[in-house]
């Protein structure tokens, strides 16, 4: 299949896009919205070819499982980490890094799973360095830091799965 290229120049950002999405799960914003809205509009100027109206259904149904439960997690007191020049610096690092490890593995799938695993580690990895330079009072409870990354990673499932189903149905 040879794509022009205004379709490939567009389907690349609507894959750095979900890249986005992704990115944005790792410091508590809504990356499954964008995940959708991204689908959606692939969908919509594509025709609806690859995506139809219930694959479009079946992920706006799991964006709002994944944000809902995500505001149970933060209510619940989950901790959400400071967004920051270094913990974004950090976290695109980790996800690059998590790339090129997990994708000689895992082939394609490993692309988008090393880029959320990698960028989580980096986040954490900032987080757990700010922690340390707090005194010990003014640190976050283990059970606090075990649930932001329980609701990260629960999220970040939920996300990979939307880019899953939805590049599945694509190449289809």
């Amino acid at each position: 299949m040879k794509l022009s290229f205004f379709a490939a120049a567009g389907f690349t950002v609507f894959i750095l896009i979900l890249f986005a999405g992704i990115f944005l799960n790792l410091f508590g914003l809504p990356g499954t919205v964008v995940v959708f809205f991204d689908v959606l509009f692939y969908a919509i100027f594509t025709g609806f070819d690859h995506i139809g109206l219930k694959i479009i259904l079946f992920l706006l149904i799991f964006t709002i499982i994944a944000e809902t439960i995500d505001l149970f997690f933060v209510i619940g007191g989950a901790f959400q980490p400071v967004a920051s020049k270094k913990s974004f610096g950090a976290a695109a690092l980790g996800a690059l890094g998590g790339i090129f490890l997990l994708t000689p593995f895992c082939g394609g799938p490993g692309i988008w799973i090393g880029f959320f695993l990698g960028g989580l580690a980096g986040t954490l990895i900032i987080e757990f360095i700010h922690q340390s330079k707090l005194k010990a009072p003014f640190r976050m409870p283990g059970r606090v830091i075990f649930t932001m990354i329980g609701g990260k990673i629960f999220k970040g499932i939920i996300a990979l799965s939307m880019i899953a189903f939805s590049l599945s149905n694509i190449y289809s």
